[in-house]
């Protein structure tokens, strides 16, 4: 029986027609909404539905359910038949032109970004979204491809403004040919709440996903960590990360967390003995025809002796040495493109191109330290027999017993385990090698190493029906040996491989499930971070437990494509890849800025924009090479952060707009601070997504300096209630924190006017002012100046104003110089409860300087007496 409080067995309340606005209608091949026409020349096969007469029944949370409820009126569904089934189907939805739209699109399998245009002909193939400005009625409207059935969706462009869908299921043997939902529609006046109402209704619908509210986040993300790969690529081992993280706790930024990225498994090609690890790999491309061949460490970590680290001499690391194997590695692959290109020119002899890998290869296995023999692995995915004092369990151990601070160890796997799977016959399980198909849809997309890998060597794939003991196997060892979640990487292949496997969204229900019952049993339900997974199947399939992932690509250092300027460029493309994505990301889970390396040529660029994202700050900085006066303006000693209270999102008139290549538009983006909002302003110009070439690539013209307008009233103040309650203020004043200049604006003030250099930004806190003392005293704390998020550093403030006197009390965390407007002197100031001195100035600056006081975690109680 189910209990009467249970929001499943409670069905939504219709409401009568008569009582609500109508606000969608198909009529006469016209898509309207409250009359204005939004689709032309809408095929006789489509149909619209209104949402509660698709809506069934849902597990979703009773407020959940009563929210959607009260909005269902605004929303709806499109629907298609057609006459033959097939595996995929195209139609159109009809046409729109000379409106304004933003979208989300996939330019790589794994991986989206926005796109914007005015015709449904603009947009990309695999579009995840479209949000269409109606300024006619002053409203928004949402399309959404979604999944239905055993059928998920895409847009893609359409001739002369058509909008096509694309409905496939993956497989040849699973066929359709009419949809009653395959895409929804929501109209709200706020471009903001249309995202939440849009996916909290569909996840009312699916039933197959969560929302962020519903679940718990990691706890990494208030803290700061380190992330192995670009330190040393898949040469990671022990001794490195140990003297890596030694570094940073010496440098005065102790990480909260440790990533230990790809490199760390027990991996082999076809090709190799089954029972020994592939040797001596560096780069990515390397291991991505490789296979699991057994479930726990490979080699290197399997060889590490407990104690080891922890003695007088531990053992030495050469920081060098990875950065000698990675140009080494470098070579290596030259050589072998340049051999390659003979083959396709028809060279005959090909030894002088064969000689040289050779001899490159020997010259890395020098670097290496000589070849190894590999540990005979058996043919278990268990635990062997060693003794507890060796190994992963023994390293994670000794890193704790140094590292006091260190509270999460992760390690990075793929989805299917390793980029090519599961070595058939090399475990318990029943994996076999698929060849991979990849959807017409991804025609479209930007040519991409991984994809041409994994496909060259297929995929290992283990039995869906053994989704859950492949994951709880390999998840309960981790566990067990003190890792505390996982990374999960290369997700979206999974599409690859699901023609005989009842199609793509069966396949994905299959692994998801039991990717999130192992979730909830070895890594307290919320200990992963999905990555390479920016596609519509796996949110809405793979998010009932998963509550944290990517919102970019991978950080690239540099253009791999050799334009010697993408050392600049795509750190912007990379902040408005993840400004964007997080309008919908951020509904289902809590978006993931990815890592950086401190000592880059735009580090600032990206510390600014992870200052105020919203979520962990993570840096892949190599061995020694790290720029610890920039790191302390984002963390703090004990390795937390002033984190924002929300994620952050592009602000309104950058929604329509292109950040990238437009010659005149800013990145933007807002947030809260408990007690103010933050605007972040980044000149990301300079590159973007090429339509034709299919590509990102640098637009050269765009890179230059330009002037950004922002006002009190860029913040969405009315996105959180306490903020709401902020807004109401009369004046405000706004700290610059590059400038490191003060002004006093109000909402009726003119727009502050700016210059940024490219690749320079500027963070503005917005604080309210507060009247006290009769209103004779204008009061704001602005938080410590020589952190990036100053008003992040603020915990609590307190108010006292009598005829007696005034006082203002304050929390704060972080060590440095605390800064507060006033518009008059204190008479005392007072620092954990001692009298201390301080410097105010006729602008209104208020500053005291506060120390880092370990045994009160850093925070002080600073007062000011009137």
């Amino acid at each position: 029986m189910v209990p009467p409080n249970d929001p499943s067995s409670l069905p939504l309340r219709i409401c009568k027609p008569e009582s609500l606005d109508k606000y969608f209608e198909l009529l006469d091949g016209k898509f309207s909404v409250k009359g204005f026409p939004l689709l032309s020349e809408v095929p006789s096969n489509v149909v619209f539905a209104p949402f509660l007469s698709i809506y069934k029944s849902s597990d979703a949370p009773l407020a959940l359910l009563q929210r959607v409820q009260a909005l269902s009126h605004k929303a709806g569904f499109l629907g298609f038949h057609k006459e033959a089934p097939s595996d995929r189907l195209m139609n159109s939805i009809g046409k729109f032109t000379s409106r304004e739209f933003l979208s989300v699109f996939r330019f790589k399998t794994w991986w989206s970004t926005m796109w914007m245009g005015s015709s449904g002909s603009d947009l990309q193939m695999e579009t995840q979204w479209i949000l269409l400005n109606v300024p006619e009625i002053r409203s928004y409207v949402i399309i959404i491809p979604v999944i239905d059935g055993r059928f998920r969706s895409a847009f893609h462009p359409g001739t002369d403004g058509h909008v096509m869908i694309c409905a496939e299921s993956g497989s040849t043997k699973v066929t359709a040919s009419s949809f009653d939902a395959i895409a929804y529609v929501h109209v709200s006046e706020n471009p903001y709440y249309i995202m939440n109402e849009a996916y909290s209704a569909l996840r009312v619908h699916l039933n197959t996903f969560k929302l962020l509210e519903e679940k718990a986040a990691p706890s990494l993300i208030d803290k700061f960590g380190w992330c192995t790969w670009d330190a040393f690529y898949l040469a990671v081992e022990p001794a490195g990360i140990w003297h890596g993280v030694n570094d940073f706790v010496e440098g005065g930024v102790s990480p909260r967390f440790l990533i230990i990225d790809d490199g760390w498994q027990s991996i082999n090609t076809d090709d190799e003995n089954p029972n020994e690890d592939a040797k001596n790999l560096v780069l990515g491309g390397t291991q991505m025809t490789a296979r699991l061949h057994r479930l726990d460490e490979c080699d290197k970590f399997r060889k590490y002796k407990g104690g080891s680290m922890l003695g007088p001499d531990p053992t030495s690391f050469d920081p060098k040495k990875p950065k000698m194997l990675i140009l080494k590695a470098i070579e290596i692959e030259h050589a072998e493109n340049d051999r390659d290109k003979a083959i396709q020119s028809h060279v005959t002899d090909l030894s002088p191109f064969e000689t040289k890998i050779q001899k490159l290869k020997q010259e890395l296995d020098v670097i290496f330290g000589g070849e190894e023999k590999s540990a005979s692995s058996g043919s278990s995915g268990s635990r062997s027999c060693k003794a507890e004092s060796h190994g992963m369990k023994a390293f994670t151990r000794d890193l704790r017993t140094k590292f006091k601070g260190l509270d999460d160890i992760y390690v990075w796997h793929a989805l299917c385990g390793a980029w090519g799977g599961v070595r058939p016959d090399s475990t318990n399980l029943n994996s076999r090698i698929i060849s991979c198909k990849l959807s017409p849809g991804l025609d479209g997309t930007m040519a991409d190493l991984a994809v041409v890998k994994i496909v060259e060597g297929g995929i290992g794939l283990v039995h869906p029906d053994q989704a859950g003991d492949f994951y709880d196997s390999m998840h309960s060892y981790l566990a067990d040996s003190g890792v505390t979640g996982v990374k999960v990487d290369v997700i979206h292949s999974l599409e690859y491989v699901s023609e005989d496997y009842g199609g793509r969204v069966e396949l994905a229900k299959g692994y998801y499930k039991g990717l999130s019952d192992s979730l909830s049993k070895n890594f307290k339900g919320s200990g992963l971070i999905s990555s390479m997974q920016q596609c519509n199947d796996f949110f809405f399939l793979g998010t009932k437990q998963i509550s944290m992932g990517r919102v970019g690509d991978d950080f690239w250092f540099q253009d791999p494509n050799g334009d010697p300027m993408g050392v600049y460029w795509l750190q912007g493309v990379h902040m408005i890849h993840c400004a964007y994505n997080s309008m919908w990301i951020g509904q289902i889970i809590q978006p993931d800025w990815d890592m950086f390396q401190s000592d880059h040529l735009c580090a600032k660029f990206h510390a600014g924009s992870r200052a105020i994202c919203g979520g962990p700050v993570y840096v892949s900085d190599s061995v020694g090479g790290h720029d610890f006066e920039l790191l302390k303006k984002l963390v703090y000693p004990d390795g937390t952060i002033p984190k924002c209270q929300d994620f952050a999102l592009p602000t309104r008139d950058c929604l329509f707009r292109n950040p990238l290549f437009d010659k005149k538009t800013i990145l933007k983006i807002w947030n809260f601070n408990k007690y103010g909002g933050v605007i972040g302003a980044f000149n990301c110009q300079g590159a973007g997504w090429d339509p034709k070439e299919q590509r990102i690539k640098g637009y050269s013209e765009c890179y230059k300096p330009l002037s950004v307008s922002v006002h009190v009233t860029d913040i969405e103040w009315d996105q959180k209630k306490e903020a709401a309650q902020m807004s109401e203020a009369d004046e405000f004043i706004v700290y610059l924190n590059q400038a490191e200049e003060l002004l006093l604006v109000s909402p009726e003030s003119d727009a502050v006017q700016i210059t940024i250099q490219p690749s320079t930004f500027e963070i503005f806190s917005f604080v309210p002012i507060k009247k006290l003392g009769g209103t004779s005293i204008s009061f704001a704390p602005v938080g410590l100046a020589n952190m990036f998020n100053s008003g992040g550093t603020i915990q609590e403030v307190e108010y006292f104003d009598s005829e007696a006197e005034t006082c203002v009390k304050m929390e704060v965390k972080g060590g440095g110089s605390f800064l507060s407007y006033s518009n008059a002197s204190p008479k005392k100031g007072f620092l954990n409860g001692t009298e201390a001195a301080f410097e105010w100035l006729d602008n209104g600056k208020l500053a005291l300087n506060l120390p880092w006081t370990e045994t009160a975690g850093g925070v002080s109680n600073v007062a000011f007496l009137f």
